[in-house]
């Protein structure tokens, strides 16, 4: 079992979790994730570590309450466990200095470009990062992204709070103007990820993406994350989960993640459901 040291909702249905892991703390780098089970007859949920404290022997994580698994899993407060936490997995960001680095975090995963970002720093980059949500309600991580930019810019869809706009309008702005962008790391949902590889293909910016398919054991046997980059099969877990924007083949992701769409929500309702039964809801 890990224990949970402390548990904080940053908005509406998403919360940052310190959890003891002394292990992993020690070894993750920028860009792995864990695989969680909230109970131990429960679903295998990947979560990139946003953060860790090898003294303390913490790892961080944010989480969004989409499906029944991460619900269940919100609910948890300090002093509670979680029956497993499987990790570093995944390929570690390739980190270098490359110039001029934007890192771009559109809602959540704003929690996946933070690591990256701050190691992006640490290489010695000239570093501006790019915090997209919907709402002034929903911006994540701000004083944390803004602790390893060079510049930080925050947009929101209904210019709540920041620039008013996606944030591929603002990397455009920034393109136009002239600065020179050497590299840019963009995170979130699949629409947004490709968008920013089509606003920076003209301009031959190296552009990486980390994918979030259907994912199952984590350590590539399973074959459930399969992903289509250059023409070619890889597994996200093993593989990635960064990969060449340009490469990657969005509308294939897409398809594949709405796979088990029907059931998640099944499994939602019922899980809500039940909640409201006990008076939980």
């Amino acid at each position: 079992m890990y224990r949970i040291v402390s548990a904080i909702f940053l908005a509406e249905n998403i919360k940052k979790f310190e959890i003891e892991a002394p292990m992993i703390a020690k070894k993750r780098k920028a860009g792995q994730f864990v695989i969680v089970r909230v109970e131990s007859n429960g679903e295998r949920v990947p979560l990139t570590i946003a953060d860790s404290d090898p003294e303390k022997g913490t790892i961080t994580i944010i989480v969004q309450g989409a499906g029944k698994s991460t619900r269940e899993l919100n609910r948890k407060e300090a002093g509670d466990s979680i029956a497993d936490v499987v990790g570093p997995l995944g390929t570690p960001s390739h980190i270098e200095n490359f110039g001029t680095a934007v890192s771009i975090g559109g809602g959540v995963g704003t929690a996946i470009a933070y690591p990256t970002a701050k190691a992006l720093k640490e290489a010695g980059n000239y570093v501006i990062t790019i915090n997209g949500a919907r709402t002034k309600e929903l911006v994540l991580l701000e004083d944390e992204m803004k602790a390893c930019s060079d510049e930080a810019y925050i947009t929101t869809d209904d210019g709540s709070y920041g620039y008013n706009g996606f944030v591929t309008q603002k990397l455009q702005e920034l393109i136009d103007s002239g600065k020179k962008i050497d590299f840019v790391l963009a995170i979130g949902p699949i629409p947004m990820m490709k968008a920013v590889a089509d606003v920076t293909r003209p301009h031959g910016i190296k552009t990486v993406v980390s994918l979030n398919p259907i994912m199952i054991d984590g350590t590539g046997m399973c074959g459930g994350c399969r992903v289509t980059v250059n023409n070619e099969i890889k597994f996200a877990c093993i593989d990635g989960p960064e990969f060449d924007a340009h490469q990657v083949d969005f509308k294939n992701l897409a398809d594949r993640n709405r796979i088990y769409q029907h059931e998640e929500k099944e499994a939602g309702d019922a899980f809500e459901h039940a909640c409201k039964l006990h008076g939980q809801g």
